[in-house]
């Protein structure tokens, strides 16, 4: 066997053909070179890197307790800079989300000390919100009910969200590529154990107990795509048009819109980000096609609005909501460049002193102390093309730390969304297209 290779031109395409063959005809023999070639390609590269290799630099999880109230919660989002927590309880009270037994273990006894029951994130506690006012009829009628309902354990609103419902894990051997497989299906994270007690398990175990865990996120495999741009090259230098990741269906909300409402349809709509549009109508949830985008307003937006002042920002239009929370990150003085503060994943809390020192780990505290500063910024507008390169997506997305990119035409007006989910769903597919067409050259 032998790699794929991209001809540039007739005669390099007979020889590249010729030579897999004769590459074939050498591993029949026993040849271990050409295996060594194949595994070399966009699917190989895929398959050889285990999810552990990707979760193992990260930080400790965030978690808070079942006991904890929503208000805790989402100040605890707030002070970790992620959009999610892990939701911990004591072992043997619970079912778990989606009937999964994802279980801590004392790494000296084994003795199971803490049984993870799901996940919550901004899009369930929006929904928490948005129900705080659908029964009221003045504001202060919602202000009451909005604090009773902040007040509430944590525990209560597992499952708003269909992915605080069904928590995963992957088994650490996982490759990359079976990862994507479940990425590309919109699930956003997964817990990762450094230690598995089930051997050669590369699947969704529905029970685990290890030492420890690590979240692994879309973005992270995002990030690996990105860092390893030279090898999976054929892909990336192809159009998001042409990967058929953009999807042409984006929902917008109006500029004047009020924050209530907006939450209400992004709950209504599973949604936790979407552009905001110039328009005049008086549609809350509207058809963004054609449409000027102007902003985003996303699950972030309310992550960083103090709980406190939450309620009285929920009456304001979203591109004033916006305002008064980037003039709120200015002024709350929240350091700049903590280790390990990631959007979507993991913590702020002192590294796992064993692989602090790799190269690996200090990469990704460098990655990520760069990614923290980008975010203490106002986030503007990040968009593509249809003719965007899927690596210029991928950069975008992982440079700006967001996890869609808002495709315009030439005027800047929506024409779809290209979504991490997109992103990892065209490269897996990309990557399982060039295994078959190197199986059927070698099979000719």
């Amino acid at each position: 066997m032998a790699q794929l290779r991209a001809p540039a031109d007739e005669q390099r395409q007979h020889e590249a053909l010729h030579g897999e063959k004769d590459a074939a005809a050498a591993a029949v023999a026993g040849g271990g070179e050409s295996n060594k070639k194949a595994r070399a390609g966009l699917c190989g590269v895929l398959r050889e890197r285990k999810v552990v290799d990707l979760a193992r630099a990260k930080r400790r999880l965030v978690e808070v307790p079942y006991t904890a109230t929503l208000a805790h919660t989402a100040n605890a989002l707030l002070a970790a800079g992620v959009s999610a927590v892990a939701v911990a309880a004591p072992p043997g009270h619970w079912i778990g989300a989606g009937g999964s037994m994802i279980l801590e273990s004392d790494p000296a006894t084994g003795a199971v000390r803490k049984h993870y029951i799901g996940m919550v994130n901004m899009l369930d506690i929006l929904a928490h919100i948005a129900e705080a006012s659908d029964d009221a009829d003045a504001d202060d009628e919602a202000e009451v009910d909005l604090h009773r309902r902040m007040a509430v354990p944590v525990s209560s609103v597992i499952g708003h969200s269909l992915e605080g419902l069904t928590l995963w894990t992957l088994h650490p051997n996982t490759s990359v590529l079976d990862c994507m497989e479940t990425f590309s299906k919109g699930v956003h994270r997964a817990l990762v154990p450094l230690e598995s007690s089930a051997e050669n398990v590369v699947a969704v175990e529905l029970v685990e107990s290890a030492p420890g865990y690590k979240m692994l996120t879309q973005m992270d495999v995002v990030r690996f795509l990105r860092a390893h741009g030279a090898e999976l090259r054929g892909v990336l230098s192809r159009t998001v048009r042409d990967l058929g990741a953009v999807n042409d269906a984006v929902f917008a909300v109006a500029a004047g819109a009020r924050v209530i409402d907006a939450i209400k349809a992004m709950r209504a709509a599973s949604l936790t980000a979407v552009p905001v549009v110039d328009a005049d109508n008086t549609e809350i949830l509207q058809d963004g096609k054609g449409k000027k985008a102007i902003e985003t307003f996303s699950a972030t937006d309310l992550r960083d609005c103090p709980v406190a002042r939450l309620q009285p920002w929920l009456g304001i239009s979203v591109m004033e909501f916006k305002r008064k929370v980037a003039e709120y990150r200015a002024s709350s003085n929240k350091p700049v460049g903590v280790p390990g503060a990631d959007d979507d994943t993991d913590t702020g809390v002192v590294p796992v002193a064993e692989d602090a020192d790799t190269p690996a780990a200090l990469a990704a505290i460098a990655a990520e102390e760069e990614q923290h500063n980008d975010e203490q910024q106002q986030q503007t507008l990040v968009t593509c093309s249809p003719e965007s390169t899927l690596g210029e997506a991928i950069e975008a997305a992982a440079a700006r730390h967001v996890h869609r990119l808002w495709v315009v035409d030439e005027e800047g007006l929506l024409r779809g969304v290209v979504s991490l989910t997109d992103v990892l769903r065209a490269v897996r597919e990309a990557a399982l297209g060039e295994d078959r067409e190197l199986h059927t050259i070698m099979s000719s």
